[in-house]
């Protein structure tokens, strides 16, 4: 069966902390330290400025989410964003990633984002790899930056320029999916 690529909806939320909880309870990859239970998962993908999060679906089942989110708090930085992404272990190596990065960078492009980051933990030859592969290039690390599972460990920062900044900027658009999937609140 293939793999559907579609945006993530409230009631993925479950099956997205589910593959999410391994990576935090088992591994430096997130520097969380408890895994998010889905309420807050659900927030998470709300959260203002909204942007993408896409999920990997075979069949009946979550293969892996990506997803985009602010990269600082700071008004300046409004053009920029950092993405990230997590495959079930069922599902690491089969091109899924790939996928879900062959549509998540696109769409934030198109909201007029013009430069995305990504923290990478240190070693994760997997991760620094796909990264690479859609043009992401390193641009520094933070070292002995955070303390987990017993050890100081590094962060690598990679960038990928998403276009040629322009001069004005128009403000970046907040990403609404196909029949908005996650209910917003009126605000």
């Amino acid at each position: 069966m293939a793999v559907e690529i579609r945006a993530a909806s409230g009631a993925d939320a479950d099956a997205i902390s589910g593959i999410y909880a391994p990576m935090v309870q088992r591994s430096a990859a997130s520097f969380e330290e408890s895994p998010p239970g889905a309420g807050e998962i659900r927030r998470r993908m709300l959260a203002e400025p909204r942007l993408p999060w896409l999920v990997a679906v075979d069949g009946d089942r979550i293969a892996g989410y990506a997803y985009a989110s602010q990269h600082r708090q700071r008004a300046a930085y409004r053009w920029s964003a950092d993405v990230s992404i997590y495959l079930d272990e069922a599902y690491q190596g089969r091109g899924i990633g790939r996928a879900l990065y062959g549509r998540l960078i696109p769409e934030v492009r198109d909201l007029g984002y013009v430069t995305l980051f990504a923290g990478i933990a240190l070693p994760n030859p997997g991760s620094v790899g796909l990264h690479e592969s859609f043009g992401f290039r390193p641009v520094g690390v933070f070292g002995q930056v955070g303390f987990k599972h017993g050890a100081w460990r590094d962060v690598g920062w990679w960038q990928l320029p998403l276009e040629q900044p322009p001069v004005p900027p128009g403000a970046p658009r907040a990403w609404e999916p196909p029949d908005d999937p996650v209910p917003r609140t009126a605000g």
